[in-house]
Order: C-alpha cells, then structure tokens, then sequence
C-alpha cells in the first residue's frame, strides 16, 4: 500500500512547546521528516502550544506538579486531532503516556552532559565558599550540595535565554544547563564547562529528543520509523525503566545513563536526597536486549538501599 504522504495543501502538523530549543527540536524533526521522503518543509506545519509550565514560571516546578507540566496541552492536542505528532525534550516526558498515544521514535541522541555556566568561573570547584548558584533542576540542586554544602543554591526558571539574562545582571556566580541545548542552539559564545558524567551523572534522557504520536496513525507511524534512531531507542529503554522503577518525576532527584559498547549495555544510576545530604549510585552491564530488565533491577537496588521516606523534600 502507497503511503498517504503530507502535501503543502495538507501538511502534517507538528506540535511543539515554544521555547527557541523546543522550536530549534520541531524544525530538526521537520528537516529529517522532509529529507527522509524528499518532501518540501512546505508539507509540515509547525504548531506552537503553550504549556502549564511555560505559563506558570515565578514558582518551583515541584509546587506545581510533576513531568506532565510540560506536555499535557500538548497531548490534548494530539488526542483532539489538531495536531499529528509531537516533538518532546525526553528528559521532560513521564514514562507512562496517556491512552492512545505512544511514544517510541527518538532522534539521534546529543551530548548528554551537564554544561557549567559562568561569567567568572571555570568549574564547581572554583566557586568560593557559600556562593550563589541558580538551578531549577532538583537533581542538579542535590548533587551539587551533595559535593559542596556550603554553596547557596537558588531557584533560576524561565528558558535558556532568560537564565543567561539572569546570570549577566548577578543573580548568582553560575548556573548549569544541558549541554545539548546548547549545541542544537549553536550557542557556542557562553562560557561554558562541559561536566564529566562521572563528576555530574545527567537526568534521565538527557540530549534525546522523542516524537510522539497517536496509536492508530498508521500514517505517523510509517513516517516516523524512517528517522528513528535505534540506538538510542536501546539506550532510553534501560534508562527509563530505571525511572519508573523509581517513580520518577520532576520533585524527584535522580539522575540515569545508560552507553553502549560493543554490543554491551552500561546503565548508571544515582539516587539523592533533595538537600543533597545523602545519595546512592551503582551500576550494572549487559546484553543490548536486557536494558528494560537492567533498568527495573537498578531502581530495585537503590530502592532498597536509600531506604523509605528518601526522597522526602525537605528545603534548606
């Protein structure tokens, strides 16, 4: 059967928060889409869809709710019929998706580091005693106070542009952001430190960009698995289990990496206080095809490690 392709006269809608990283990932999946089946961008339409957490943004994500801030508007969307597919940052998505969507086409996945931002400073350990650091993160804000507790850590939200507006007027001494953000932005003028996965595990699907659809658009479906990125697919499968053995969301301090070598699975996870006063990593490697399995096992030991009560937030 003869795929019904997108034209200009009815063009595939893709919907996407409106942030210039969430818009710079829209067009990235439009490129590929257009690319992929020799289609004018002309065929795709772009569609911007504000979010709860774009509209609420002078309070902590975690008083706000959990994951589902950032793509609720957007599945409705999808559900309703007005729009086709959606692009996600995948370390923004809950991992269990509303019925009748699925989730399962990832693009290639980027740098997966954390990236330090200063003005002044180098690196975490440059930064003199009981400086002010700005993190919306609550993963970053506990493995920072995890290896420095004298550091005063602040709530910095908005996109990247307004976090960098905010460390230009002094707010604080630095910041941290996702390194891939700023490769797909091109913002190779910010004064950055890449951090090492082994000084700053990252959030689980750090630098991965995912498509959703709805599960009976066989149409979407054909046409996603043609940009689909399997190995990063392998790698998300382990990390994300490990993030709903944990019942992870947004309130949560965890960070997750799965790499492959070889044909050879390695999965990192580490699990924090959200005052960084305590925290517990391992790790496990194996077959590809055991990543799923891999992931639950992790979250299961470091479940049983931290103990009941651990992730109770408790603010300095």
């Amino acid at each position: 059967m003869t795929l019904d392709l997108p034209s200009p006269a009815q063009p595939l809608k893709i919907g996407t928060r409106g942030s210039p990283l969430a818009l710079a990932q829209a067009h990235e999946t439009r490129a590929r889409l257009s690319k992929a089946f020799d289609l004018p961008f002309e065929a795709f339409t772009i569609v911007v869809i504000k979010t709860t957490g774009d509209k609420i943004i002078d309070r902590p994500l975690k008083e706000i709710g959990g994951k589902g801030l950032f793509t609720r508007e957007i599945e409705e969307d999808m559900l309703s019929g007005a729009i086709d597919i959606a692009v996600h940052s995948m370390k923004d998505m809950p991992v269990l998706q509303p019925e009748g969507l699925l989730l399962d086409t990832y693009l290639p996945r980027e740098d997966v580091r954390d990236a330090f931002i200063s003005p002044e400073f180098t690196g975490i350990a440059q930064l003199p005693e009981a400086a002010i650091v700005g993190t919306s993160s609550l993963r970053r804000r506990a493995q920072l106070l995890n290896r420095r507790p004298d550091l005063n850590v602040v709530e910095f939200r908005g996109n990247l542009q307004t976090r960098l507006k905010k460390l230009d007027d002094g707010v604080a001494s630095c910041t941290f952001l996702a390194m891939a953000g700023l490769n797909r932005l091109g913002m190779d003028d910010v004064p950055k430190t890449a951090i090492e996965t082994t000084d700053m595990l990252p959030a689980v699907a750090q630098g991965a960009i995912g498509i959703e659809r709805r599960a009976d658009d066989t149409r979407a479906a054909d046409m996603l698995a043609a940009i689909h990125d399997t190995q990063t697919g392998q790698r998300l499968a382990a990390e994300r289990a490990f993030l709903a053995g944990l019942d992870g969301s947004c309130e949560t301090p965890i960070a997750g990496l799965a790499e492959l070598n070889d044909g050879i699975l390695r999965l990192r996870g580490e699990v924090l206080r959200p005052d960084g006063s305590e925290s517990h990593a391992d790790e496990l490697s194996g077959p590809i095809a055991d990543g799923a399995e891999m992931g639950t096992s992790l979250a299961q030991t470091l479940l049983e490690r931290a103990g009941p009560g651990f992730f109770d937030w408790h603010s300095n």
